[in-house]
């Protein structure tokens, strides 16, 4: 045996054992069949000194058969008890990984506690909690501001501009409507006073109307 041979592991064990369960199986499986044939020529042997009145023959011979069917019978249980330990060795190699397996879970286990600090853990969460809810008030705020800065500018600077666009508009209205009142004034004939104050009243009536 060499001295750096390698050390067989549980599962070359495993597989060694079963290797010899089987041959121990297939083993007993031709006893069985040379069995079964001695049983057939011991019945025949039987009859043949019955068939010749030999009864001491028969007794003997009957005894052999009795001897035979209960070797046979040893040879079933003995097959169900080596299947038994075949199949109790792989349960029990199985349990083995899975004990190795929670071993190896405990060891990650245990680094990760040495390594992992609860209580830095949860100041680090409750500190993320803080800034997050600073941070949403912020810019809850900040939203809050600039709404305010739109609506107070660009609301006025949109109403002055209508007002403007209307005045110019009815500004040309007006300017055409005096050069039409030029055109005439050869006829020497005058508006009456009270057409102007009517104008001038529509004119704040409208005014009154884009303001509200």
């Amino acid at each position: 045996m060499s001295f750096f041979s390698k050390k067989p592991t549980v599962k070359d064990q495993v597989r060694a054992n079963d290797k010899v369960i089987k041959k121990s199986q297939r083993d007993l499986e031709r006893e069985r069949r040379e069995l079964d044939r001695q049983e057939k020529q011991i019945e025949s042997e039987i009859k043949k000194a019955a068939k010749q009145n030999n009864k001491q023959a028969c007794t003997v011979l009957a005894k052999q058969l009795i001897n035979v069917r209960n070797q046979r019978t040893k040879t079933y249980a003995m097959g169900s008890k080596m299947s038994s330990i075949g199949t109790q060795q792989k349960l029990m190699h199985s349990n083995m990984k899975m004990a190795d397996a929670m071993g190896n879970t405990t060891k990650t286990m245990a680094t990760m506690n040495k390594v992992m600090d609860p209580q830095k853990t949860a100041q680090t969460m409750r500190q993320f909690e803080m800034q997050n809810a600073k941070m949403e008030m912020t810019e809850e705020m900040m939203n809050d501001a600039l709404d305010d800065i739109m609506n107070d500018s660009g609301d006025e600077e949109e109403q002055s501009a209508i007002v403007s666009q209307v005045l110019d508009e009815i500004g040309i209205d007006i300017t055409g409507s005096l050069a039409d009142a030029g055109a005439h004034s050869g006829n020497k004939v005058k508006a009456p006073a009270a057409s102007s104050s009517v104008e001038d009243a529509d004119l704040e009536k409208m005014l009154a109307q884009l303001r509200s």
